[in-house]
């Protein structure tokens, strides 16, 4: 099974959480802050954290959904108007900032440069420094740097910035969606030297009719029996969210109940300095049979091969036509002959395996 620690040391540098990014926050009439703090002490090594009480947690739609993954929640303290959170899962933790709403966290740790340092350093204009505007009462910062870049998010008094991605309190990733329409961003990853479309929509035209045929003509690998109703996943290699997609599917993979299609596109390359086109790239140049042990093994390294330099093409070519809006992304056929699809983490599997209808393999 895929477990978190496979990606944890891939992505704790981009700040992409790795445990189910949701939860909840004591939003009641004040700010976040404000949040009653009462609960359990919990020593980690010389540190020792209190344990958020359930009934915040109940208050708060965010820690909600981090807290539904079974990860532990425990309060790191306030400062400069957001409240720190340490989401811990086994052995891996990741540390959070609530946002004054208490709706959306972002990952990632305050640094000590204010937004004004930060600003003048960037050079405070375009190209260098793009204004996002304010999600969740966060001002947004898009930094270029040559040709990386980061998107900063400013605490609430100016006075510190916070390198990472914000998720709202359903798993969106309110900063894909930040900068999504800016050029050289998302919407396009390089592969080879040709380029391909894909990532959020933009930019597409056309929609196809059906998702489901659309995932059908992808390229993808399979876990489980033939004999099980298929259920297609789109998923990035180095999304918390996808690894957490197999581990939860596992049981019924285990179990008979479903045969998952898993389709890599690479939609984070924005976040991970283009680490998603290269680890997806690895996937297809595996058999079908062996991608998901590739991925869950963390076995993603060496050159890929031409063909699946021209299989990832055509899945990035799919991602424009479903208006892809990011990963997972769950596609499937119920019993009444519809098509099912979730864009995100599926709230109930039982319920999503239990829709599926037959449809036949032939060929696949």
């Amino acid at each position: 099974m895929l477990t978190i620690a496979a990606i944890f040391a891939s992505t704790i540098a981009q700040a992409e959480p790795s445990v189910s990014q949701a939860g909840a926050f004591d939003t009641g009439s004040g700010p976040v802050s404000n949040a009653p703090k009462t609960v359990t002490g919990v020593t980690f090594g010389a540190s020792e954290l209190a344990r958020i009480a359930p009934e915040v947690i109940e208050q708060t739609p965010a820690l909600q959904h981090l807290a539904r993954s079974g990860a532990r929640l425990f309060d790191a303290g306030d400062a400069h108007g957001l409240r720190a959170i340490v989401a811990r899962q086994g052995d891996e933790f990741m540390i959070l900032q609530l946002t004054p709403d208490g709706d959306a966290i972002v990952s990632g740790v305050q640094t000590d440069l204010s937004a004004d340092l930060l600003l003048t350093i960037a050079g405070r204009r375009e190209p260098w420094v793009t204004e996002l505007g304010t999600s969740h009462g966060m001002r947004g910062l898009f930094v270029r740097n040559g040709g990386q870049f980061q998107v900063f998010y400013v605490t609430p008094d100016g006075e510190r910035v916070i390198p990472g991605v914000m998720w709202d309190a359903s798993g969106k990733n309110i900063t894909r969606e930040q900068v999504a329409p800016l050029p050289g961003v998302t919407p396009t990853v390089t592969i080879g030297r040709e380029k391909a479309t894909g990532g959020a929509g933009i930019g597409s035209q056309q929609k196809v009719a059906s998702a489901l045929e659309a995932a059908r003509s992808a390229s993808f690998g399979t876990i489980g029996s033939e004999a099980a109703p298929r259920l297609y996943v789109f998923i990035d290699p180095l999304c918390g969210y996808s690894v957490r997609a197999l581990q939860q599917l596992q049981p019924f993979v285990a179990g008979g109940r479903v045969l998952v299609a898993i389709i890599p596109v690479s939609v984070l390359d924005y976040e991970n300095d283009g680490r998603s086109t290269k680890s997806a790239l690895a996937m297809m140049s595996k058999a079908a049979d062996q991608m998901a042990t590739a991925w869950s093994r963390g076995d993603l390294n060496g050159p890929a091969s031409q063909e699946a330099e021209e299989l990832l093409r055509r899945n990035m070519a799919i991602t424009e036509t479903i208006w892809l809006r990011g990963t997972p992304t769950v596609i499937w056929r119920k019993k009444d002959g519809s098509e099912g699809r979730v864009d995100g983490l599926p709230e109930d599997w039982n319920a999503v395996i239990a829709s599926i209808g037959s449809e036949s393999h032939a060929g696949r």
